[in-house]
C-alpha cells in the first residue's frame, strides 16, 4: 500500500482585498469575518428599504469627518460597503489625522447595497477612530514631554474585538502591551498569592527555566517590592497606580543600577490628562486602557440617489 499523501497546513484566514484596490492599505478583518458583520446586521434582508421599493434605484453614499479625529478602520468599512455590492472611493487612510469637514470616502451602487452597509460601516469608523484619537492624544501629551517615551495599551479591551482594537491603537500612534496571556510572562501580585512566600529570586529561577527566551515582567505596588525585583533580575517593573513622584524616585534608584537596569512602566489611571507628569517622572513605558473607554468619533453620512436619477 502506498503511503498516504502529506497533507498541506491550511493557512490561516489572509485579510481581505477587494478585487479592485481602490485604497492602498489591506483590511484587518478577513472576508468572512466582514461578511459576518454584515450579515449579524442585517441577518434577513432589509424590510424596510425591500417594503419600499427603492432597492434597484442607483445612489451615492458620502461619509465626512464631523470633527477632527485620527482614522481608524476605514479600509474595513470601505470593504463591507464594496461587499454589499457598491464601488467605493477611500480618500484617507487609517491613521490618518483629519480635520472636520474632510471626506473619508464615496460609494455608488444600489439603494439596496448602500442602506444594507451604511450603519456597519460608519460605526466600525467611529467606535475605532474614538480609539485611535484617544491613543494619540495620550502619545502626543507624553513625547512632548518625553520623545523617547513609548505609549503601550493593555488587553483590556471588548472581548471578542481584539483584532480592531489593536489596529485602532497602531493607528493612533500607540503600541501593544500584551496581546494576550500566550506571549509575555508578567508576574502579577494574583500569580503571587497562589505561591506562599517564595521570594522573588525565586521566581525568576523558575521563570527563566520556563521561558528562557522571554523577558520577565513583574508588577508591584511598592517601591520597596521594586526594588527587591529589580535586584534578583526582572527585566521590567511595573509600577501599579503609583503617584509621578514615587515615580521618580523609582526611576532615581533604577538608574543607580547602571546600564542593565530594568524597564521602567507605570500603569493604572494613566491617561491624555495625567500622562505628561508620568513622563517627567522618567518612566519608559506607561500602559494604559484609557483609549478603550473614549468617545466614539462623529462621521456624517450622506446618502441619496444618484445625479442622474434626479
Amino acid at each position: 500500500m502506498s503511503s498516504p499523501a502529506k497533507l498541506r497546513p491550511v493557512p490561516p484566514p489572509a485579510a481581505f482585498v477587494p478585487s479592485t484596490p481602490l485604497w492602498p492599505k489591506p483590511t484587518v478583518a478577513s472576508r468572512a469575518e466582514l461578511e459576518a458583520l454584515l450579515a449579524d446586521d442585517v441577518p434577513y434582508g432589509d424590510l424596510t428599504t425591500d417594503a419600499l421599493g427603492i432597492g434597484a434605484v442607483s445612489g451615492a453614499m458620502q461619509f465626512i469627518a464631523r470633527d477632527a479625529m485620527v482614522l481608524a478602520l476605514a479600509e474595513d468599512a470601505a470593504a463591507i460597503i464594496e461587499l454589499a455590492g457598491c464601488r467605493v472611493e477611500l480618500f484617507a487612510s487609517s491613521g490618518s489625522a483629519l480635520e472636520a469637514g474632510s471626506p473619508i470616502l464615496t460609494a455608488h451602487g444600489p439603494a439596496s447595497a448602500l442602506l444594507r452597509s451604511w450603519k456597519v460601516a460608519q460605526t466600525l469608523i467611529e467606535i475605532w477612530s474614538g480609539v485611535a484619537t484617544e491613543a494619540h492624544a495620550i502619545v502626543a501629551a507624553a513625547t512632548a514631554v518625553a520623545p523617547n517615551i513609548a505609549v503601550a495599551c493593555t488587553r483590556k479591551n471588548v472581548p471578542g474585538t481584539k483584532r480592531f482594537a489593536v489596529a485602532a491603537v497602531r493607528a493612533g500612534g500607540a503600541v501593544m502591551h500584551r496581546l494576550g496571556l500566550s506571549e509575555t510572562v508578567l508576574v502579577f501580585p494574583e500569580h503571587q498569592a497562589f505561591l506562599g512566600r517564595e521570594p522573588f529570586v525565586g521566581l525568576v529561577e523558575r521563570l527563566r527555566r520556563a521561558a528562557p527566551e522571554k523577558r520577565l515582567v513583574i508588577e508591584v505596588n511598592t517601591l520597596e517590592a521594586a526594588i527587591v525585583a529589580a535586584s534578583v533580575g526582572f527585566d521590567v517593573i511595573q509600577a501599579e497606580k503609583f503617584t509621578p513622584a514615587q515615580v521618580a524616585l523609582l526611576v532615581a534608584r533604577m538608574a543607580a543600577i547602571g546600564r542593565s537596569r530594568p524597564v521602567v512602566a507605570v500603569a493604572g489611571g494613566i491617561h491624555a490628562g495625567n500622562v505628561a507628569a508620568y513622563a517627567q517622572a522618567g518612566a519608559d513605558v506607561v500602559v494604559t486602557s484609557s483609549p478603550y473607554l473614549a468617545r466614539p468619533c462623529d462621521v456624517q453620512v450622506r446618502i441619496g440617489p444618484s445625479s442622474a436619477d434626479q
